[in-house]
Order: C-alpha cells, then structure tokens, then sequence
C-alpha cells in the first residue's frame, strides 16, 4: 500500500478544541481531564507582575479561573522555575519505558515551558453552545460535500480498514471532518513542549506526565519526526487528534513501512482511528442510533442514560422511529436522549453512541459525529426542530439554577455550573413537582420560575 501525504497548515485547532470541547463538556458537565490534587500557596495572587522567568513570554500572568492553588499566579512562576528539575526527575520513568539516556537528552535538553497554555487550560466560557448551534457549526454542506470527496478519493484504503476492523468508514470520515477539518486544521505546537508544560505547571500534572512519557517514546521509536509532533495545545495531533497515550494503545502500521505514522500516512491514520474505536467495542453493523417521536403524555423520567431497553421495549411504551420507518433490529439496545428536553428531538442512542463518546466524552460530539456520518452516506436531516427560540443559561445562571435546587433539599452536589447526572435528576423532580413536564432540560424559563418561588 502507497504513502500519501496530509496536508497542514498553521493551528486553529487551539481555539476548536476550547469550544468544541471544553466548552460542550462543561455543557455536558464532563471534565476530561483528571484534576491533580496538588499543595496550595496561600500567599500567591494574581496582582503580581509577571517576573522574568524562562517560558512566561506569552502568558497573561493572571492565576486559573478555577481557583485551584496550583493554577495560582504565584504557583505558576515557581513551577515553571524548577521546571528543568521536574523534567529531569521524569528520567527514571522514561527508562523503565525503554527510552535510552541519549534519546532523552536529545529531547528534552532544549525544552522550556508555554505558559501561554495556563491561560488556556483554565480558562472556563461563560456561555456555551446550545446543542442546535454545535450541530450547525459542524454539520455543515461544505463539510458533507467535501467527506463524500474524501471517501471517494481513498476509497481502497478504507475498503481495506472496513475488512479489517469492521468500523463503519462514515464514522471515521466523520471524525477525520470534525477533529481537524480533513487535517487542514491539526494544530501547530509542540506536543513534547505542551505535555512537558502540563506534566510540570498547573493542576493536571498527574495526567500530563503519562502523556509526555508517551510522547517521549513515539520520537524514540521512530513512528514520527518531532517535526510530524505537532498538534493542539493540550497535546492531540493529527488529522483525527491522538493523545499521545492513545496513540501508544491504538496506532498501527497498516502501510507497512516500520512506523505507526497518524500524520503522514493516510492509511495509517484512517486504520488506527478505526483500532481505536474497535477496541473501545465498536459494533459491526450495526448504527449509533435512532431519531425517535415521543408519544403526548411520555414519561419523560425514562430519558436517562441508566435506563436501557432494547427498541420493541421502547416501542411497547408509545416511542416511534421518526418518519414511520421501522426499527431494523428486535435486538438493538439503547437509551432515550432528550438534548432539548421535550421540544425538540428525541433519540434512542445505541452501544457506538457509547464508543464515539469514548473518543470524546460529550453527548453533542458525537450526536454531531453521528449526523455527520449519515449524512456523507445520502441520510436526510432530522425530521423534528430544535427549540431555536430558547436561550443557552449561562454557567452563572446554571450554578443559580443548582443553587436553587439545593435550597428546596435537591441533592446535586456542589453547584458548579456543570449539569451532571445529579442535577439532572434533580431538575426532573423539580419540574415533576411543579407539574411541568419531566424532560431535564434546563431552560431559562425553567430557572425563571425558580426564582419565583
């Protein structure tokens, strides 16, 4: 099989990860990222001038919005000062990884921390977007258009990937089309730089250090050239954005040329996307999901991901398949996702909706991933309308509307802004109680007739 090349340009993806991602997670209540549980400095703040320290070029000088001590200004500075020592205590690791001395020497002698990165790890948006406007951003005709192209174009290679690890070739077209617009759009830093950064400053250090040794064995083995190693600020690169972790699970050599190379080789690319989402239980043959009609009067309490029922047990309680088609298979097994609570559209989503959440943990990534993929195959769009006339709350008005639930004896944890499974459950109760219907959905009328209360 023939190499091909992939064609990059300089870094947008900095600013899609942080709201294709981040933003949606925290609309989802998802952190993606483990927190590191790290020692506070009482005596950092954010009013002190930034001090000439090697890395903080770049860098606003102002401590994380989390508040967490490590993402304190203070902390920062005195972090990126004993980075070299944090670098080099990470020498017995990167040993017991098979990395020779010589090796980490060669890429790590040069290294200084991006501190420009702090200001992006921690930064949290205000607003994010409602599940209709991410929909819009990226399921789009051009993007449709130009993933049939792209299929057509290698269609050997994926024809060889589809016989081989039985994933479905939308899905990756489609994860290839929305990570990285086809690779036009891969990122541009250093990924041994930004993991270095992470595995040494701010509050996910304990993350960060697995993914900068995993960086660290990717140039030692030769798969990729520390040019090649470029990506996101958070360390993912290319086309379909490997961590560097991920890549060490799941990258394979399908062009059989020595190297498990994501970003140079097409086929090697589209079949480690497939590997990855095989091992995470991909299901051949089968869809990510249904777009289904609620019956009046549904008990929308069933809309929850724990309540799982194969599509006649669905069927049995008044949900039917948009448009009146049939579902294909007695055996498919799902849950109802209610996005846009009962106003919008419903969805019974399968096991590969699970997989794809795998790859990112956001039910409106791969609700878009889903779409984008039907609608490269000749799939319509969806049959029902989204709410367009409600507003998105904001994180502010979110963590009021938890603090209200608290305060009427909900149990939904710290009010945080992220609507996780307890406020959820919570808000479903709430809306029980005031005689509206149960959806979940945290509209601002809803957080209005709280405030009434």
């Amino acid at each position: 099989m023939g190499r091909y090349s992939l064609p990059t340009r300089g870094a947008t993806v900095g600013s899609l990860l942080l709201t294709g991602l981040l933003a949606t997670a925290c609309a989802q209540g998802v952190d993606r990222l483990p927190p590191a549980a790290l020692a506070a400095d009482p005596s950092a703040t954010g009013s002190i001038a930034p001090v000439a320290t090697p890395g903080t070029s770049g860098w606003s000088g102002e401590p994380g919005a989390s508040g967490h001590p490590t993402m304190a200004a203070g902390a920062i500075r005195a972090a990126s000062a004993n980075f070299p020592a944090c670098i080099a205590g990470l020498w017995p690791q990167a040993a017991r990884r098979g990395i020779s001395r010589a090796s980490f020497t060669a890429h790590t002698a040069e290294l200084t921390p991006d501190l420009r990165i702090m200001d992006l790890l921690d930064r949290q948006p205000e607003f994010t977007k409602s599940f209709w406007d991410y929909l819009d951003m990226l399921v789009t005709e051009r993007r449709i258009t130009r993933g049939r192209e792209i299929l057509a174009l290698h269609q050997p290679v994926f024809d060889a990937v589809e016989r081989s690890y039985g994933v479905d070739r939308h899905v990756i077209a489609a994860i290839w089309g929305i990570e990285s617009n086809f690779g036009t759009s891969v990122g541009d830093r250093s990924v041994l730089r930004s993991t270095a950064t992470l595995a040494c400053v701010g509050r996910r250090q304990a993350y960060f250090r697995d993914e900068f040794l995993a960086a660290l064995e990717i140039l030692h083995r030769g798969d990729l050239r520390p040019e090649q190693l470029k990506g996101s600020w958070a360390g993912a690169f290319g086309p379909t954005q490997f961590m560097p972790t991920s890549f060490k699970r799941h990258a394979v050599d399908f062009d059989g040329d020595g190297r498990r190379d994501v970003v140079g080789s097409i086929p090697d690319m589209i079949a480690s996307t497939a590997n990855n989402l095989r091992t995470a239980g991909w299901q051949n043959g089968e869809t990510w999901g249904y777009e289904v009609v609620a019956p009046k009067g549904f008990d929308y309490l069933l809309a929850d991901r724990s309540r799982q029922m194969t599509t006649p047990e669905w069927e049995r309680r008044g949900i039917r398949r948009a448009g009146g088609k049939a579902f294909p298979r007695p055996s498919d097994t799902g849950y109802l996702l209610v996005p846009a609570g009962a106003h919008g559209p419903a969805f019974v989503m399968l096991r590969n909706f699970g997989v794809i959440m795998r790859y990112n943990p956001s039910e409106a990534y791969a609700l878009a991933i889903g779409h984008l993929a039907d609608r490269m195959r000749g799939g319509a769009p969806f049959m029902q309308a989204w709410p367009r006339h409600e507003r998105v709350l904001s994180r502010s008005e979110r963590r009021e509307l938890q603090q209200h639930l608290a305060r009427m004896g909900y149990d939904i944890g710290e009010p945080d802004g992220r609507l996780g499974s307890k406020t959820r459950i919570a808000l479903r109760a709430f809306q029980q109680r005031a005689g509206k219907v149960p959806d979940g959905f945290a509209s601002a009328s809803v957080l209005g007739s709280m405030r009434r209360l």
